[in-house]
């Protein structure tokens, strides 16, 4: 990574004490994300994957170890972290560009400059014609688009998605994935991206984490040498088809580890 580490993450643990005992999620995940990077998380089902996301927004406590934002230890939720969850997270009774105008509320702006603001990021995910209308009114797609402007506008210093086009059709979902590189590569934002989705997972990132099966560790760490910007011819390619086949590899030994019978001893 030639650039400074944006993220780091050091020996991260997360247990949940449920009624049943405490179930361990994470257990010693270490990371870094370079400052403009995007890098993507993959894993089994259950693997700690969001687990690890939520830590990083601050909403929920770490068990131990660290979390550094621009060196900065977090303690709770903070404007230097933006985050798109795979729901539709936007305010129903408020219209598109006052959707987008939430997130700069707590700045100091005035309304102009807040309306300037909401209408680029509107712009920059091919938006702006659909300021007056209601999150009803847009489709899946159009209603995660507004997401991610919105949780652009205030220019966090990180853009944490947790799987934001999981509940989105294939061919709507491939748009998404070229909208949000050709964003990426304008805004120059640091992005870290949850997926269970391995073609997704290669083709947006520069390195991607692959975890093990609960509790969640790095098992993997693999760059992605694939030259930008990228279209969907590359998914052809004989270089993404043997990262493909890497990172099913591991997973596919990860998910044989959660089904295999325990041996007696």
């Amino acid at each position: 990574m030639s650039h400074p580490i944006k993220l780091r993450a050091r020996d991260v643990k997360k247990v949940f004490h449920l009624r049943q005992g405490p179930l361990v999620a994470l257990d010693g995940v270490s990371l870094d994300v370079a400052t403009n990077e995007f890098v993507t998380i993959v894993g089994t089902s259950g693997c700690g994957k969001s687990t690890l996301l939520h830590l990083i927004a601050g909403l929920i406590p770490l068990t131990s170890g660290t979390i550094e934002v621009d060196g900065r230890q977090i303690d709770g939720p903070g404007a230097d972290r933006g985050m798109v969850f795979q729901s539709y997270t936007l305010f129903p009774w408020l219209k598109v560009l006052d959707n987008v105008k939430f997130a700069l509320r707590k700045l100091n702006l005035s309304r102009k400059e807040q309306d300037e603001i909401a209408r680029e990021h509107l712009r920059l995910v091919g938006l702006e014609g659909f300021a007056d209308a209601y999150p009803s009114q847009l489709s899946g797609g159009m209603q995660q688009r507004v997401a991610i402007a919105r949780a652009l506008a205030y220019n966090p210093s990180i853009l944490l998605m947790d799987e934001p086009f999981g509940a989105l059709d294939a061919q709507t979902r491939g748009l998404m994935q070229e909208l949000l590189l050709r964003v990426w590569e304008q805004h120059k934002t640091t992005i870290l991206f949850v997926t269970h989705d391995i073609d997704e997972a290669i083709f947006l990132a520069d390195r991607v984490y692959v975890m093990t099966n609960r509790p969640g560790r790095i098992k993997r760490e693999i760059e992605v040498t694939l030259p930008r910007p990228r279209d969907y011819a590359i998914e052809m390619s004989p270089e993404f088809m043997e990262i493909k086949r890497e990172i099913v590899e591991l997973i596919r030994e990860e998910s044989m580890k959660a089904i295999a019978p325990t041996e007696s001893l």
